[in-house]
């Protein structure tokens, strides 16, 4: 069944089961890599992406729950790399391993858009669901003042 999406600002239209879950309609049929399969019941973020601006775990929604609202992928967040979380995750050595790091700045992004200068316990608060294997905890939470300093919430940064 044919769905039609918005993804990174590109429409697409995508032939596959509204039961799919978003994280393979991404990865599988729009060849977008960014968002990784890490858990597979939303617990581990490593699927984050943002749908209608809010952060989602793409292995649980359905693709045919997205409707209009336009999804957003690490490969969307800034057509240069650029976008302040991702400049401030560079600058402090965030990464490790890197598998979760997509997931992380899309949660990371999209608390910056409803929360612009967060605290501490907000940032806690909202990142609680990415887990990190390599406990870069201390670096995401700087990383995430860092770039609400320099602007984060304004939009197509």
């Amino acid at each position: 069944m044919p769905l039609k999406l918005t993804v990174n600002n590109v429409a697409a239209t995508v032939d596959v089961s509204p039961d799919m879950p978003l994280l393979w309609v991404l990865r599988d049929v729009l060849n977008l890599k960014g968002s990784k399969y890490g858990c597979g019941i939303g617990v581990c973020g490593a699927c984050t992406v943002l749908v209608g601006g809010h952060a989602v775990r793409s292995c649980m929604t359905k693709a045919g729950a997205v409707g209009s609202q336009p999804v957003t992928t690490i490969e969307g967040l800034s057509p240069d790399g650029l976008h302040p979380v991702q400049v401030a995750w560079e600058a402090l050595d965030v990464p490790q391993c890197g598998y979760c790091q997509a997931g992380q700045i899309m949660s990371a992004a999209a608390l910056l858009q409803r929360t612009p200068h967060p605290t501490d316990a907000e940032i806690d608060n909202a990142m609680s669901g990415n887990l990190c294997r390599c406990g870069t905890y201390t670096r995401i939470r700087q990383a995430i003042h860092e770039a609400a300093q320099a602007g984060a919430a304004a939009p197509n940064k």
